[in-house]
């Protein structure tokens, strides 16, 4: 399932690098719903302190929905930084970050990928705090 997210969110971020925000924006919409069954927004509006136990506690999801949910900030986080909307894609890297920073602690296995996406995420939320 990881692999197909993979997938449909790289297929996101080639839409964002040709321009088509609106389809990127309606492609990703449709994936909170058919993979994490929530609609974007109320993912959206959780406090990154309360993410990971919110998810967690209140809500019943795996480590697996947070790895989901991880590619789906930072793809939402690509795209607002790519419309200009540098503060709010902030959110997003943070959001991201701090969900691939805890599937990764919870993992008995290292994986090269996880670690360049949090070095990514990192440098990313480090540009952005500067400005």
């Amino acid at each position: 399932m990881i692999e197909m997210i993979a997938d449909l969110i790289a297929g996101v971020l080639g839409l964002i690098k040709k321009g088509e925000f609106q389809k990127a924006s309606l492609s990703l919409d449709r994936i909170y719903v058919d993979f994490l069954k929530q609609d974007a927004s109320f993912l959206n509006c959780i406090k990154k302190e309360e993410l990971t136990d919110k998810l967690l506690n209140e809500h019943n999801y795996t480590n697996g929905h947070l790895e989901i949910l991880s590619e789906l900030f930072y793809a939402q986080a690509e795209l607002l930084y790519a419309q200009g909307k540098k503060s709010e894609s902030l959110e997003f890297y943070e959001k991201a970050l701090i969900l691939y920073e805890y599937v990764e602690k919870g993992s008995s296995s290292f994986s090269f990928e996880k670690q360049s996406k949090v070095s990514l995420l990192k440098q990313r939320i480090s540009q952005l705090n500067e400005k």
